[in-house]
């Protein structure tokens, strides 16, 4: 910054102010700075907190408490008062001390949802974010508002508290709830040796935080409608948080990844793909790569968790691989993983098959997107698909069915054969995909016995049969004499056939342990890995980068019954055949669209009506689905 005189600083600093004031009042906005004396005017307040002496963010000042105070500054903080006034003097005075000495008199702000406004010390505020300064000491009082479980940012605000009782850290700020619980967890064993501060938290936010959002910024991550910190957040639940940044090593991730951040907090479901595409897209780029490009063969590779001896997950997904080999013979070449670690380190795994040459690569298991969404940010041209149900990033294609179909037969199956009106069901976590199978499978036992009540209990995991068998246990203690997704080994003729890893149980009377096999949701992965195949070969599926557009999301897909990759499996010789033929008979109504499991009306487990009668739920809903039917009853989540 060039020298001037304190004088001529205030000016500079006014035209700021003026620009940014135009700006504002060009876009209909108010352009003075904010003042904390109209925004808490009709809010209940219902403590105030003497913080004592903390050093602020400048970015954090937000404004000023009075009124009239505010209307000499922009919202940038800058001067728009007249030249000839008392109030140049005196900003001239202030820039002038900051030159010669340094400003080391504290302010006095209300701290108010996080943001703070300044009470004594404008003018010194308004110096320092002239010349770009990074904090100021201030003497801060806290007004904390009223509790309010409608307002979110109130509800974060609440959490933030917490998050700022333990790590004294102000300058984070985040748009969705649980987020400042999930940084902590982060944090919680994060640990440098040698640190200056002898406070990690203060480490984190000086040579992490704010290297991050330097750079961030220097990429035009200003621009996305989220903040630093859900920027950070995101793109720490990938990469981890390290003990130092390597600033060269951030900068080229970021460059990527900030593509996935245009998408982070936009749920939308425009790129949701619900029936296959069975005709290749006839655009002129697909043509253009037909006529240009060789044909060649196309190397796949699969990545799975467990093997198929031990796991009918992995061993359903085999039978996938295996279906497309014989289908496409020489076309294709493929190759499988097994017993890929099930923890951060799958992404070696997964990164050599990247290095390998491969054009395709499933990751067949949920807890392997991060892992693979960090290895499609470097290996952009390959493209990657995650067995998992639907995320809005850009680099990987989800696929995945609409288990609630089979589940609400299963539900069927389930009601119409207890004894005891309890159904036990073992779930995994309550994710959207999971939360909407309970949902239907509840749907389908009340369809048939209104008296059907299903009771949860949580594995807290993925895929673990002992989990599994200690939840069917509680259950079966609660007095259920169904049991639904019960992960365990299953008659060899069943699992042999369809890869069946789960299936709903009837339990012995005697010895209170699952015995019959009644019935299970089956996948067939062949159908999926064959039409995603063709449409890869077709040119449908495109790279990150299309030369023809700007457009850079992927395509999750969520295909039902109706394209053959889902279905259900019932035994004859348990299921009576009345209760066969219904299901037969609701199977074709769903696959030929004149009935959906998610037709009202249908009330929530705490009564409210959620879906009017006859109305049908769109796919939206039932994507980010957070609550329960009435008849169902959950534990705790994280009740072990």
């Amino acid at each position: 910054m060039e020298d001037l005189t304190p004088e001529e600083y205030f000016d500079a600093a006014r035209k700021l102010g003026i620009k940014e004031y135009s700006s504002n009042i060009s876009k209909g906005e108010i352009g003075f700075l904010a003042s904390l004396e109209g925004l808490i005017s009709n809010t209940e307040i219902v403590s105030q907190v003497d913080l004592g002496l903390i050093e602020l963010p400048l970015k954090k000042i937000k404004g000023t408490y009075s009124h009239l105070r505010s209307l000499c500054f922009a919202k940038n903080f800058m001067p728009i008062i007249e030249y000839d006034s008392e109030f140049r003097e005196k900003w001239t005075k202030v820039c002038q001390y900051h030159l010669t000495e340094g400003i080391k008199h504290s302010i006095k702000v209300y701290e108010y949802l996080n943001w703070f406004y300044v009470i004594e010390g404008n003018k010194r505020v308004s110096v320092l974010k002239y010349f770009d300064g990074y904090s100021i000491w201030g003497s801060v009082t806290r007004l904390i508002p009223k509790k309010d479980p409608e307002d979110e940012t109130i509800c974060i605000y609440y959490e933030f508290l917490d998050f700022n009782k333990v790590t004294g850290l102000n300058s984070i700020w985040f748009t969705k709830k649980g987020n400042f619980n999930e940084l902590l967890s982060l944090l919680e064993n994060f640990n440098v040796p040698d640190n200056p501060f002898n406070n990690k938290y203060k480490y984190f936010e000086i040579y992490l935080y704010n290297t991050f959002r330097r750079i961030y910024h220097e990429l035009g991550g200003q621009k996305i409608s989220i903040t630093t910190g859900d920027a950070f957040l995101e793109y720490s639940k990938i990469y981890g948080i390290p003990k130092i940044y390597d600033e060269k090593y951030l900068m080229e991730n970021l460059k990527e990844f900030i593509k996935e951040l245009r998408f982070i907090n936009n749920n939308t479901v425009s790129d949701i793909q619900i029936d296959p595409i069975e005709k290749p897209q006839n655009t002129v780029f697909s043509t253009l790569s037909n006529l240009i490009k060789p044909q060649k063969t196309l190397k796949i590779a699969f990545a799975h968790a467990r093997n198929k001896e031990t796991s009918g997950w992995t061993y359903a997904h085999e039978l996938g691989r295996l279906y497309i080999e014989d289908l496409f013979e020489d076309q294709i070449s493929t190759l499988y993983v097994e017993n890929v670690p099930e923890d951060e380190d799958s992404y070696y795994t997964i990164k050599t098959l990247a290095e390998e040459n491969n054009d395709v690569i499933f990751t067949t298991s949920p807890i392997y997107f991060n892992s693979t969404l960090k290895c499609a940010l470097e290996y952009p041209k390959i493209k990657f698909f995650n067995c998992s149900e639907y995320k809005p990033y850009a680099h990987v294609n989800n696929y995945f069915g609409r288990t609630y179909e089979p589940r609400f037969l299963t539900g069927i199956i389930a009601g119409a054969m207890t004894k005891t009106n309890i159904i036990g069901y073992v779930a995994t976590s309550p994710a959207p995909e999971v939360i909407s199978s309970i949902n239907a499978f509840a749907l389908g036992a009340k369809l048939v016995n209104p008296y059907a009540e299903i009771k949860i209990s949580w594995t807290n995991a993925w895929n673990s049969p002992i989990k599994s068998t200690n939840c069917t246990e509680k259950l079966i203690a609660k007095g259920a004499d169904i049991i639904a997704n019960q992960t365990r080994i299953v008659p060899s003729s069943i699992s042999e056939r369809f890869g069946v890893y789960s299936m709903l149980c009837s339990v012995d009377p005697i010895s209170k342990k699952p015995d019959k096999y009644l019935s299970a949701p089956i996948w067939n992965w062949g159908i999926f890995y064959e039409k995603i195949i063709k449409n890869v070969m077709s040119g449908t599926f495109k790279t990150v980068t299309d030369m023809f557009s700007n457009n850079q999301r992927m395509t999750n897909l969520w295909w039902g019954m109706n394209s053959g990759v889902l279905d259900i499996y019932y035994s004859k010789k348990y299921v009576p055949e009345e209760t066969r033929k219904l299901v037969r008979l609701m199977r074709n109504m769903i696959i030929d669209n004149y009935y959906h499991p998610f037709t009202g009306p249908i009330k929530d487990n705490k009564g409210n009506l959620i879906l009017e009668k006859d109305a049908v739920i769109d796919s939206e809903k039932i994507l980010f689905m957070d609550w329960f039917v009435e008849n169902v009853e959950t534990e705790d989540f994280n009740n072990d």
